[in-house]
């Protein structure tokens, strides 16, 4: 195992995201509404959900979706 580190983890997630990883995208998106290892960032996530969402991620699609109904980000 490795050592838990949040900001590690959100560096690699951007990392992948910047190269089109979907599920990295999806994963930076959770990451930045619930500020886990970086300051929380609504429509930075709620762009990041679209990104994966338009790539078929069906977690990033009904996370848009929740986006949508609450007005989040």
């Amino acid at each position: 195992g490795v050592a838990k580190d949040e900001r590690e983890a959100v560096r690699l997630y951007r990392l992948a995201a910047d190269q089109g990883h979907a599920e990295a995208q999806c994963r930076l998106a959770t990451c930045l509404l619930d500020g886990i290892g970086v300051a929380s960032d609504e429509s930075e996530a709620a762009r990041l959900y679209r990104l994966a969402a338009d790539q078929g991620n069906a977690f990033a699609q009904f996370n848009l979706g929740c986006c949508f109904e609450t007005g989040t980000g």
